[in-house]
């Protein structure tokens, strides 16, 4: 009788084991570990992150319950004090490299963004992950609270993070961002946070394009006057020179600025950027798109276990949340693998309920399971005496 694994076991598969025995070489340090492997660190972790499980006792128990099927997911039984070592001790960077290695998989995969533009379009943003001053000292943003930071630059093309980094809570957003290099011809959004006419200006020789929104107390002269469609929400399309004092500096190129007003709650927005040869309704609805990275942000502390961790130290923190981010893009692998027509939430719940059924996992989304070949058997034949 063919043996049907466990929907886990299943989905891990999607990770090569090579690959991330190779990057857990990499990224070991101290004596060779014996019982706990990074291995099972990274099952277990996982198992937290799909089964919402809230503190690290709880987390293990899950694991002991499921003792006969561990074999197949290639652990032993996991130990409270071995797996709180690990996290402890082991650096969390090995998550960090499988992030962008799943992220290169997911790749191929993606189907072209909704906007008709051909360019890449990718979106920055960063979101705090609160933490208790109590427990957490080390991660202190004030007096009163303590949090790190995520900073994500989202590929439109299929919702997956092509980047992320950990900071502590007071680094800038645009610090971050300076450090990123994107491809040539691509489109970038992002919000007033990452203002700095220098950076703007360099992303423009390097032939990256960018829409933001420009500050009410901007200096600049109109140079040149575009006609606007009436019926499309676009007040204004204009050729700008900024002529603030920071710019004067820099010597800023012309922008584009694009008045937009809402139809559907009537504020009124002013976008620039250094594009001029799209529509200024594309350049409106470029800029809308960016909130696709805040659905993320709510989608993974929603779903994903970013609120409650089961260690306490800088590492294990790290630990949790780039796991919780290597989720994500397992995830998000399969859903471009399989072509499914089910939303992200829809198939985490679904493997949630059956974790650790032994049940075919294109079968349970709603797909015809590959033919199995049956056994060979043993004709009778006729022996003539």
């Amino acid at each position: 009788m063919a043996y049907d694994p466990s929907v886990f076991s299943q989905l891990l598969k999607l990770v090569p084991r090579h690959q991330f025995e190779s990057l857990a070489q990499q990224h070991h340090e101290g004596q060779k570990l014996r019982r706990m492997t990074r291995w099972s660190q990274f099952v277990a972790m996982a198992a937290g992150q799909l089964c919402a499980r809230r503190s690290l006792r709880d987390l293990v128990a899950n694991l002991a319950a499921q003792h006969r099927r561990l074999y197949h997911l290639g652990i032993g039984v996991v130990s409270r004090s071995s797996l709180a070592r690990v996290n402890e001790q082991q650096p969390y960077q090995l998550y960090e490299a499988l992030f962008f290695k799943l992220y290169a998989r997911c790749q191929p995969l993606t189907p072209k963004h909704r906007l008709h533009i051909d360019s890449p379009l990718f979106s920055l943003d960063a979101s705090l992950i609160d933490l208790s001053l109590k427990i957490f000292p080390w991660a202190r943003l004030s007096r009163k609270k303590g949090c790190v930071k995520l900073h994500t630059q989202l590929d439109h093309s299929g919702m997956v993070p092509a980047f992320a980094m950990v900071t502590d809570g007071k680094t800038s957003d645009l610090t971050v961002a300076k450090t990123l290099r994107f491809p040539a011809g691509s489109m970038v959004v992002f919000d007033r946070g990452y203002l700095d006419y220098q950076w703007w200006e360099k992303l423009g020789k390097q032939g990256v394009f960018f829409v933001s929104r420009l500050r009410k107390n901007s200096e600049y002269a109109i140079v040149e006057r575009q006609p606007v469609r009436k019926g499309t929400g676009v007040t204004s399309d204009w050729t700008i020179r900024l002529t603030g004092q920071k710019s004067r500096r820099v010597e800023l190129s012309n922008l584009r600025l694009v008045g937009y007003r809402d139809p559907e709650t009537g504020k009124h927005y002013r976008f620039v950027t250094n594009r001029f040869d799209l529509s200024p309704k594309t350049i409106a609805d470029i800029y809308q798109q960016r909130w696709q990275v805040e659905l993320f942000f709510r989608w993974i502390k929603q779903n994903l276990k970013l609120s409650s961790f089961v260690g306490t130290s800088p590492n294990a923190i790290l630990t949790q949340i780039w796991v919780a981010m290597c989720m994500y893009l397992l995830l998000s692998y399969l859903k471009l693998l399989a072509q499914l027509g089910l939303s992200l939430g829809q198939l985490l719940r679904l493997i949630q309920v059956n974790l650790f059924a032994r049940r075919d996992l294109l079968e349970l989304l709603g797909q015809p399971p590959p033919q199995r070949k049956p056994p060979p058997q043993l004709s009778p034949q006729l022996v003539l005496l």
